[in-house]
């Protein structure tokens, strides 16, 4: 994709939440794309909008791509020889480029107020002309200005963009071309000095020699400005970072993706129990593809095959059922003290297990009977609750579908053939409940087992029957179907 010597891209994100599917989905681009290559991802935070930004959201951001395992070479808690990483602590560069841009004749001062743009702008929507600065302050005379200024006006930087257009080839979408009479003059700096989107992140791409941007396809149109920027800066064209604007993520309803679309945050996929690798693996194919049909990857094999040019210009779909299914199989792939590794702290989020090293027994010895059942990891504690219960009783709602003559009769006769058993293995308890109630009653398994399971473990979904009778042990299964027949 590129000639340059090393590979420098940025994952640049401007944290006013919790990160989400979409911010994802580039930073892991970005990393795949420096690992593939043997670059350098740099890690930079855009934080020059004090109100929406705070510290809490930094460290989240931070946090989220550490728990994802999405590493980087350069960046806050890192350090490199480009930082500082937060835009915050640049401020005084940003300063003194915009005014050598001043001092070129690139910029000037621009005293129209607010008020004034959006008059100016309603007239222009009114005669059908697109809407934009119209150069007004371009070429003050020394008495306007004197002017402007007796009146106490504070001036804004903007940046002169000259006729003609921006070409630039993009590496998903191919050759890309602005004309300049949609592209008017923008702001730099605001009236109290403070850097606009557009100075500090080509100040801060040039000066941090990124080679790549792979960002989302929204920040397309901001390209022939960042070009100006450049331009302006006197870097060489050749020298530009090569472009690569990666799809829009869409939802189900065909909408872009957004915060107000469906649970996009990381940190609810986090909460709800799905697993790092997993997430990468789902968003690696929204706008990717490995090849071969292939959907289950590791981390390994998408930086082994990651590459800009399999990336498809057209939007993505996120499909929640897709990243469940492959959640499941990543949960299924998991040794079982993984397994236990990641399980623990839902369970004792949850107040199901203090922690001791007695109950991660007893939680080691269930977990194989539900690993083939669950998807997330937020139902294992609804799963292993029955075990761990002091105070055992089914739910009046579960409770009411035992009381009829049949679901009795079905307990009466499991309690008689499990209750003389001497020794309690699930294969025992499974060889004498079938031969009672399936061969000599002639119930079909889903009766026959049905008010059983409510009656030990509290409900009607719960991990293998038999296995779960086993974990149990005897003296409390016995008891809790006596609990219910007695009722």
């Amino acid at each position: 994709m590129s000639n340059k010597s090393e590979v420098r891209v940025r994952f640049a994100p401007s944290p006013t939440g919790d990160l989400h599917v979409g911010n994802i989905r580039t930073a892991l681009f970005d990393w795949a794309y420096a690992r593939h290559t043997g670059g350098k991802l740099i890690f930079r935070i855009e934080d020059t909008d004090t109100e929406r930004v705070t510290d809490q959201y930094i460290q989240a951001a931070i946090d989220t791509l550490k728990w994802l395992g999405l590493n980087w070479d350069e960046g806050p808690e890192v350090g490199g020889e480009y930082g500082p990483y937060l835009q915050s602590q640049r401020l005084e560069i940003y300063a003194t480029w915009a005014q050598k841009f001043l001092d070129q004749g690139d910029a000037y001062h621009c005293y129209c107020s607010a008020e004034e743009l959006e008059e100016r702008r309603s007239a222009q929507m009114k005669n059908n002309q697109a809407p934009g600065y119209d150069g007004k302050c371009r070429d003050l005379s020394a008495e306007q200005v004197s002017q402007y200024k007796s009146l106490g006006r504070k001036p804004v930087v903007r940046m002169r963009m000259p006729d003609g257009e921006t070409v630039f080839v993009d590496a998903i979408r191919g050759e890309v071309k602005f004309e300049h009479k949609y592209v008017p003059d923008f702001v730099l700096a605001r009236a109290d000095g403070s850097p606009l989107y557009t100075l500090a992140v080509a100040v801060d791409d040039v000066l941090m020699k990124i080679t790549h941007v792979l960002r989302g396809e929204d920040l397309l149109s901001s390209t022939p400005r960042q070009i100006r920027v450049y331009q302006a800066m006197g870097v060489a064209e050749s020298e530009y970072p090569i472009f690569a604007h990666l799809p829009f993520v869409m939802g189900q309803d065909n909408a872009k993706l957004s915060k107000r679309n469906g649970e996009v945050s990381i940190a609810w996929y986090r909460e709800q129990g799905f697993l790092p690798e997993a997430i990468c693996n789902y968003l690696a194919l929204l706008g990717w593809s490995p090849g071969d049909d292939k959907e289950n990857i590791t981390m390994q094999e998408l930086v082994d095959l990651f590459t800009v040019e399999r990336v498809n210009s057209s939007p993505a779909r996120f499909d929640m059922k897709k990243l469940e299914a492959i959640n499941g199989d990543k949960i299924r792939a998991l040794t079982l003290d993984k397994f236990l590794e990641w399980s623990l702290p839902f369970l004792i989020n949850a107040k199901v297990i203090t922690g001791n090293p007695q109950e991660i027994e007893v939680v080691k010895s269930a977990l194989p009977i539900i690993q083939e059942r669950i998807i997330k990891l937020a139902e294992i504690p609804a799963m292993l609750k029955f075990l761990f219960v002091k105070d055992f009783k089914v739910e009046a709602e579960e409770l009411g579908k035992l009381t009829d003559e049949a679901s009795q009769n079905v307990l009466k006769v499991a309690l008689a053939k499990v209750e003389p058993l001497q020794s309690w293995d699930h294969a025992g308890i499974e060889a004498v409940l079938r031969s009672a109630l399936i061969d000599e009653l002639g119930l079909k398994p889903r009766i026959a087992f049905s008010a059983l399971r409510i009656a030990v473990t509290g409900s009607h979904i719960s991990p293998p029957l038999f296995e779960s009778l086993e974990l149990l042990g005897k003296e409390r299964s016995i008891a809790r179907i006596k609990a219910v027949i007695s009722k």
